[in-house]
């Protein structure tokens, strides 16, 4: 199913927006802030999960409380040809990894990546990266300060 198989009406945006800013509100809490019945609420919130727009509930913890101070992004080449996603898959399954993503331009993945220092960046990439056998460069930056890191979407009105 793609994005535009999906229809979606005001009142499952409205679902949407309250439960992306607190996904542990209570079925209760949403229908009495959307005003309908718990039962029709709870109906929406199962069809969204089933047609993959609510995709996954999730914890937000502070890296820093875990001592993941760095982070980085890291531009790969892969020597792999266009269509084949094995260089990808191998950086997925790499724990450190937040997020891969095939990107067009002169590098061919953007990978983030948290570690607790340089020194463990520098241990990731000796120890993980180097078995990739297609990564054929990297380019390294370091994250100073961050700004702003959110996963919310903009939910449009309707």
């Amino acid at each position: 199913m793609n994005g535009t198989d999906i229809v979606l009406d005001k009142t499952d945006l409205s679902i949407l927006r309250l439960m992306q800013e607190n996904a542990r509100m209570t079925n209760a809490d949403l229908a009495r802030e959307l005003e309908m019945a718990p039962s029709a609420v709870l109906e929406r919130v199962k069809k969204l999960e089933q047609k993959q727009v609510i995709v996954k509930y999730t914890t937000r913890i502070s890296p820093v409380a875990l001592g993941q101070t760095l982070l980085a992004f890291i531009a790969m080449k892969s020597s792999e040809g266009m269509g084949s996603n094995n260089t990808a898959k191998e950086l997925a399954k790499i724990p450190e990894v937040q997020e891969v993503h095939h990107i067009a331009g002169d590098d061919c993945y953007m990978v983030k990546v948290r570690t607790a220092d340089s020194a463990s960046l520098m241990e990731l990439m000796r120890n993980k990266f180097s078995k990739i056998q297609n990564i054929t460069s990297t380019r390294t930056t370091i994250v100073l300060e961050t700004v702003k890191e959110e996963q919310q979407l903009v939910i449009p009105e309707k």
